[in-house]
């Protein structure tokens, strides 16, 4: 499947999974090859605060990996006005990234989306477990709590069926913290060079 010539299919896996905030004339579930979803960029303004960003989702190349979210067609029409939107809500270290997407019906399509590469100046990249649900249940900015962000995902994740490991043992981790009123450790400082504010999440 393809959209017509003059539109764009953009796909989501993070909030744009649960707002995307932007005028789509349809969304369809699909996957990408060769991502993996992974709660490695720093939000210094959305989840967090400039001294303390939250964690949020980017894609990490992974050939033998795939990760399932929406895509989302606009049409050529709003097609800019959405590139002006998006590219703002997700200038804190993502870039575009053109990709073919691959629909549960079994059709494709050429795609785009945003992906905050390792290194970026946001980029807080992996740790263990426990430390990265301890970080995001700590964490907290203007757009709401870190936490919030991970259910809000996850919660969307499960409603389309799409079987996300990592993200659901994150977020049990921090259910289990949550539960357990578990001391929080120190905010942690921001990357060198991050936090860009934004005015939406990425």
């Amino acid at each position: 499947m393809s959209g017509p010539a003059d539109g764009v299919w953009i796909f989501g896996y993070g909030s744009l999974i649960w707002r995307p905030d932007i005028p789509f004339l349809e969304s369809r579930v699909a996957r990408v090859r060769g991502w993996k979803r992974r709660f490695w960029q720093g939000s210094h303004d959305h989840r967090g605060v400039p001294h303390a960003p939250g964690r949020v989702a980017t894609l990490v190349p992974d050939a033998d990996a795939s990760c399932e979210g929406v895509a989302y067609f606009i049409d050529g029409v709003r097609l800019q006005e959405t590139w002006a939107d998006l590219d703002h809500r997700e200038k804190n270290g993502y870039r575009r990234e053109a990709v073919r997407l691959e629909f549960r019906d079994g059709t494709a399509a050429d795609g785009v989306l945003y992906v905050a590469p390792v290194g970026n100046r946001a980029y807080l990249g992996p740790a263990p477990l426990p430390e990265m649900a301890a970080h995001i249940a700590g964490s907290a900015g203007p757009s709401g709590t870190n936490i919030d962000y991970l259910r809000r995902l996850a919660g969307e994740l499960q409603r389309l069926e799409i079987d996300d490991p990592h993200v659901f043992r994150l977020e049990r981790c921090v259910e289990d913290l949550a539960r357990a009123d578990a001391p929080l450790p120190p905010a942690r400082p921001a990357p060198t060079g991050g936090g860009a504010g934004l005015q939406r999440e990425p």
